[in-house]
């Protein structure tokens, strides 16, 4: 099932997308069904009924519809880094970055191994629950940058809760999935990860988290790693591959984020961007009004324009 979160005028629904069109789970006045977060606290009862809401509520044309993030607020949100092709060029496109900064000539650098770090357990990073929002709305360009950049992500979508989960039970615990745009600046990025901690402001300024369109059920994506993804800018294809490469799935990353840590219904944890999947990749930045596109087969297109602010 194709779950969204939709704006017709009077705030935030939970809406089921069909063949039909949208048909809103709100309007049923269940508690279960009043927003996304609801429904995946209420676990598979909640599921039957939306499902059954589904099935016989009316349903509206989804055009004119404003679709939300997923989950508007996640009580959680991580991003790991999975994808060894992006491991080892995410570095060479920050050091030409560096050498364009500087008004040097750009480097022919060779991209380098995988940390073993990355092979020996999953990476990721604490991500801004706040700065989220969903498909076509506006990103504002931070001022403080003049490399904004985007990243083609899937993310999962915690379900049923849990502490020291096993990696064999893993995906029993997801909802289902979404996909993740990690918009970037990648100046401010270069400066501050010489400082050992991690993404600061070059990843958290307000609507720089973009999830959706929706969230597919989990029993509709048996496999995760089978999932086909693309990035278009400007209807251009800059991305046209799979999640296949995945150095750990997310079956790996809940098991190991749960160890001796509670995991909450609703949480959300990126697998990180895809091999090429990201503007740094390819030494090829954003501009004013650039259209962001990225695809998921089963999931859909996400899709956000980058604006300049004043």
């Amino acid at each position: 099932m194709k779950l969204a979160t939709f704006d017709a005028g009077q705030g935030a629904r939970l809406g089921a997308v069909t063949d039909r069109g949208m048909v809103d789970l709100s309007a049923t006045g269940r508690a279960e069904l009043a927003s996304m977060l609801a429904l995946i606290e209420a676990g598979e009862a909640g599921l039957a009924l939306a499902r059954a809401a589904a099935a016989k509520g009316a349903a509206q044309g989804i055009e004119g519809l404003r679709l939300l993030s997923p989950i508007p607020v996640p009580p959680q949100f991580r991003d790991a880094s999975s994808f060894a092709r992006h491991i080892v060029q995410a570095p060479v496109g920050m050091h030409r970055l560096a050498a364009r900064m500087k008004g040097q000539p750009v480097p022919d650098i060779t991209p380098g191994e995988v940390p073993e770090v990355y092979r020996q357990q999953p990476i990721f990073y604490i991500t801004n629950r706040f700065s989220v929002q969903g498909h076509d709305a506006d990103v504002n360009w931070p001022r403080y940058s003049q490399a904004m950049d985007f990243e083609l992500e899937v993310a999962c979508v915690i379900g049923r809760g849990g502490r020291d989960i096993v990696r064999a039970d893993a995906l029993s615990h997801v909802f289902g999935y979404t996909i993740f745009n990690d918009f970037s600046a990648r100046d401010t990025q270069l400066i501050e990860m010489q400082g050992m901690l991690g993404p600061a402001k070059g990843k958290s300024f307000d609507g720089g988290n973009v999830l959706g369109p929706v969230i597919v059920t989990a029993d509709e994506i048996p496999d995760p790693r089978a999932l086909k993804t693309r990035a278009r800018i400007n209807g251009e294809t800059y991305v046209d591959t799979d999640m296949s490469a995945m150095i750990h799935g997310f079956d790996d990353m809940i098991a190991f984020i749960s160890r001796d840590e509670t995991l909450h219904p609703g949480e959300v944890i990126g697998a990180g961007t895809v091999n090429d999947g990201c503007g740094l990749e390819h030494s090829r930045f954003l501009s004013d009004g650039d259209v962001v596109e990225l695809e998921v087969d089963g999931i859909g297109v996400l899709r956000n324009r980058v604006r300049r602010q004043a």
